[in-house]
């Protein structure tokens, strides 16, 4: 079982908004990179396959590849955590999540949407979204 990251997407209204702040941080065909405050301690498990889920709009909705770590100094001294992500952004069968600060660990993360377990993968969009709002998925 791999172990993943869970973040809010603080900004972003729809995967789309996701998918256009990635082209605008990591043009072409760049990998994505996310700095936050804290390293996580299990680096080693998080690079043996690991995701970082993205919770949008109180969701998990899709994913990213942790593809690497990198301990990084703010221009304020402080060390941070850059996580650097496949641009590939997968999208997973949603699941609500309460509101957090920060990252947690995630253990039981939902199934990508290609996979047979997720069902829906031929749901437009906007019809997708309109059920997780009315909490019918």
């Amino acid at each position: 079982m791999s172990l993943h990251l869970i973040k809010l997407c603080v900004g972003a209204d729809t995967i789309e908004d996701l998918e256009a702040w990635r082209d605008q941080i990591a043009p072409g065909k760049k990998p994505m990179h996310h700095v936050t405050r804290m390293s996580p301690k299990r680096s080693d498990e998080l690079l043996d396959g690991g995701s970082l889920y993205w919770v949008i709009k109180r969701v998990i909705q899709v994913r990213q590849r942790i593809i690497g770590l990198e301990e990084v100094t703010g221009s304020d001294g402080i060390s941070r955590c850059c996580i650097w992500l496949d641009r590939e952004l997968v999208r997973t069968a949603p699941r609500p999540k309460k509101p957090f600060q920060g990252w947690r660990y995630l253990t039981d993360a939902p199934p990508d949407l290609s996979s047979p377990a997720a069902g829906g993968e031929d749901l437009p969009d906007d019809l997708r979204a309109r059920l997780i709002e009315m909490g019918a998925w």
